[in-house]
C-alpha cells in the first residue's frame, strides 16, 4: 500500500512535532493501516514483522487517547522481554516529548520492585511491562486496572512461545469490559487466534506482507561509536578511502543541515538534500553530485527517494534508519552495475538492538569493525600517497621532471633532498602532513599533538570549562573527549585541541558566542 505522511493522519500538533524530531517523515504501512482504526476506538489485530514501525502504530494513538489530567493507569503494553519493554518505553517517551504530564514507565523483572512501586505511586498513565512483573504488581495491589482504556499485546507470538499465556490471560481477565485490545504479532498461530476470539470485539485484521528483499552485493560493516564521535569517525573514513562519490544518510532534516555545515567547515565538498528544499534546490544539488562537484551528499530517506547515480562508492548510515526497509534502500544505492560498494553504519548506544532487527530482517550478517585511530588515518593516507608515486614512476613519462631535478643537483642539492622537499609541499597541500598544523600555528605551549588557543572570556564572564567545551563541540562536531586541557582565568581562558582539528576549530569559532558574549579565539603564545 502507499505510505501516508504523518500530517495526513489525524494526530495532534504536539505529536507531529515529536515525530518530525525523531525523523519519521512518512508512516510505514502498518502505521498507515493501524493508526486510523485505533483512533476510532476499534480493536486491532496486526500481523507485521519486527522493525516495521509497530511501536509508533499503537503508541501514537495511545498518547492521543490518554488524559494527562488523570493520574490513574490508562494504558498497558505487554512485551515478551525487558529489552523490548525498555525500547518501547523510550520510543513512547520521545513521542510524548511535547505532551505535558504524560508519564510512561517500563516495569520488568531484574529491576528492584520497590523502585517501580515508588514510581507507580507518583501516578503513571502508561506502563510497558513483561507479563510476569505486571501480574506481580497486580497481586500486590500496586497496579490498579480499573481505569485502563487500552491494552496492547506486542509481539504476542513471542510471549506465547515463552510460556506467558496464563500470565497474559490473568492480566486480560482483570481489565474493564469497556476497553480496547490491540494485538501485534509476526505470525497468526491458532493460539493467537484463540486470544483474538476470546478477548477482542470484532477486531480489524491488518496484515503487512514483508516485501521480497534483494539485499545488494555490498560489503556491510558497522562501528559502535558515541554520538559525539560520529563526525570524527566519518571524517577518518572519508580521508582513508578517498571516495569519489558517497552518500550519507541522517534521520532528520536538522541533522542533515548540521552535518553538511560541519563537513564544509572541515573542507569537504558536501551538500544536503531534504524535504524542506524546493524542487529547484534539489535539482541543483543533484546536478552537482552527478557531475562530481559535490563528493558527499547528505540526505534524509524520503528526499533521497529516486536517486539513481552511478559510481556511488560508499553509503554511510550516520543514523541507524527508523525503518528496516530504509536500510535496504540506502545500501542499494552503492555497488551497482556489477561494481563493488561498501555500506558503513554508525551505531550509538541502544541502537545496537535496531541493528540486530535489521540483520534479522535482511537475513544478513553485518560485521563490526574497529574505529580507525587518527594515527591509522595518517599511516594509510601516507601509504596510499607513496603507492601513487610508485604508479607514476612505473607507468608515466617523467623526462621533463627529471630534467628539473638534475638542474637542482647542479646547484649542489641531492635528488633525495629535492624529492623530500617536493613531498613536503605536496603533502601539506593535500593535508597528509602530520606536522602541518604544528608548524602553521608555531609553538603555542600545548601538549604533544595539540594546539593551544587563547579565548577572551573567563570567570568574570561566568564562563566555565564546560561552556567552552560545549561551544567548540557544537560548532565543530569535535567530541568533548578530544578537547584537551582547559585553563579558565578571570578575563581569559586557554584550551587545547588536536592538531588535526585546529584549523577547523579556529575557522568555525569565528563569531561564536559563549555565555551570550561574542568571543575571539587565536593561537596562544609559548608558555613563559
Amino acid at each position: 500500500m502507499e505510505k501516508l505522511r504523518f500530517k495526513d493522519l489525524n494526530i495532534s500538533s504536539e505529536i507531529q512535532r515529536a515525530v518530525e524530531d525523531m525523523g519519521f517523515e512518512e508512516a510505514t504501512p502498518i502505521q498507515s493501516l493501524a493508526i486510523p482504526h485505533i483512533l476510532e476506538g476499534k480493536d486491532v489485530t496486526g500481523q507485521a514483522q519486527t522493525g516495521t514501525g509497530k511501536t509508533a502504530a499503537f503508541g501514537i494513538p495511545i498518547l492521543e487517547m490518554v488524559d494527562p489530567s488523570e493520574r490513574e493507569l490508562q494504558a498497558v503494553i505487554l512485551c515478551p522481554t525487558r529489552e523490548l519493554a525498555i525500547q518501547v518505553a523510550e520510543e513512547l517517551k520521545k513521542l510524548s516529548t511535547y505532551l505535558k504530564r504524560v508519564n510512561v514507565l517500563p516495569i520488568y523483572g531484574g529491576q528492584p520492585i520497590e523502585r517501580q512501586i515508588k514510581a507507580l505511586r507518583k501516578g503513571v498513565q502508561i506502563i510497558i511491562g513483561t507479563p510476569g512483573r505486571v501480574m506481580d504488581h497486580m497481586r500486590r495491589g500496586t497496579i490498579e486496572m480499573g481505569h485502563v482504556k487500552v491494552l496492547v499485546l506486542d509481539e504476542a507470538d513471542e510471549m506465547l512461545d515463552m510460556g506467558f499465556r496464563e500470565d497474559i490471560e490473568f492480566v486480560l481477565d482483570y481489565i474493564p469490559d469497556q476497553r480496547q485490545i490491540l494485538l501485534f504479532s509476526a505470525t497468526m498461530s491458532p493460539d493467537i487466534l484463540y486470544i483474538t476470539r476470546r478477548y477482542q470485539d470484532d477486531p480489524e485484521f491488518l496484515k503487512v506482507v514483508p516485501k521480497e528483499l534483494t539485499v545488494p552485493e555490498t560489503e556491510q560493516v558497522y562501528f559502535e561509536v558515541k554520538e559525539k564521535m560520529k563526525l570524527d569517525v566519518l571524517s577518518r573514513l572519508l580521508d582513508i578511502n578517498d571516495f569519489k562519490l558517497s552518500l550519507v544518510f541522517c534521520n532528520t532534516k536538522r541533522r542533515v543541515d548540521k552535518l553538511v555545515s560541519h563537513l564544509q567547515i572541515r573542507g569537504y565538498a558536501a551538500d544536503g538534500l531534504h524535504g524542506d528544499m524546493s524542487q529547484r534546490q534539489r535539482d541543483s544539488v543533484m546536478s552537482k553530485f552527478r557531475s562530481g562537484n559535490i563528493e558527499i551528499l547528505v540526505a534524509t530517506d524520503v528526499a533521497a527517494r529516486g536517486i539513481d547515480v552511478e559510481n556511488v562508492e560508499a553509503v554511510f548510515n550516520y543514523d541507524v534508519p527508523n525503518d528496516d526497509e530504509y536500510y535496504v534502500h540506502r545500501i542499494g544505492r552503492t555497488g551497482r552495475a556489477g561494481k563493488t560498494g561498501i555500506a558503513f553504519t554508525f551505531v550509538s548506544g541502544k541502537e545496537v538492538y535496531q541493528l540486530r532487527d535489521i540483520m534479522r530482517y535482511t537475513k544478513t550478517k553485518i560485521e563490526q569493525q574497529q574505529i580507525p585511530s587518527a594515527s591509522d588515518v595518517q599511516e594509510i593516507k601516507t601509504s596510499n600517497f607513496l603507492e601513487r608515486i610508485k604508479r607514476i614512476i612505473n607507468n608515466e613519462k617523467l623526462d621533463k621532471e627529471v630534467h628539473m631535478v638534475e638542474k637542482m643537483m647542479e646547484e649542489d642539492y641531492s635528488s633525495v633532498e629535492t624529492a623530500a622537499a617536493l613531498l613536503r609541499i605536496v603533502m601539506e597541500k593535500s593535508g597528509n602532513n602530520t606536522t602541518q598544523n604544528a608548524e602553521e600555528f608555531g609553538d603555542t605551549g600545548a601538549g604533544v599533538g595539540q594546539v593551544r588557543f587563547f579565548i577572551n572570556i573567563g570567570r568574570k564572564d561566568k564562563a566555565k570549562a564546560r561552556d567552552i567545551i560545549k561551544a567548540i563541540a557544537d560548532k565543530t562536531g569535535l567530541s568533548s573527549s578530544s578537547i584537551g586541557k582547559i585553563d579558565v582565568f578571570d578575563k581569559f581562558s586557554f584550551v587545547e585541541v588536536p592538531e588535526s582539528s585546529a584549523n577547523d576549530v579556529i575557522s568555525s569559532m569565528r563569531g561564536a558566542r559563549i555565555k551570550g558574549r561574542s568571543v575571539n579565539m587565536e593561537p596562544a603564545n609559548k608558555r613563559s
